[in-house]
């Protein structure tokens, strides 16, 4: 339960990040966790991890 509320969100502050970049280009995560590269790069990793989750969760839902 956690696990897909987590990742819910997390899709939803990567998808924040792609609209604010192409619009304003400004990124936010880049912003806010500046000062440290690694952390930055662990965001986005697990941004895309939990757009992996979701993509799957999408395309083996029962109907």
């Amino acid at each position: 339960m956690k696990l897909k509320t987590v990742s819910k969100w997390l899709v939803v502050l990567g998808a924040l990040e792609v609209g604010l970049m192409g619009v304003m280009n400004f990124d936010i995560i880049g912003s806010l966790l500046g000062s440290w590269p690694m952390l930055v790069k662990v965001v986005y990793m697990l941004i895309g991890a939990a757009g992996l989750w979701g993509a799957y969760a999408m395309l083996t839902k029962k109907k």
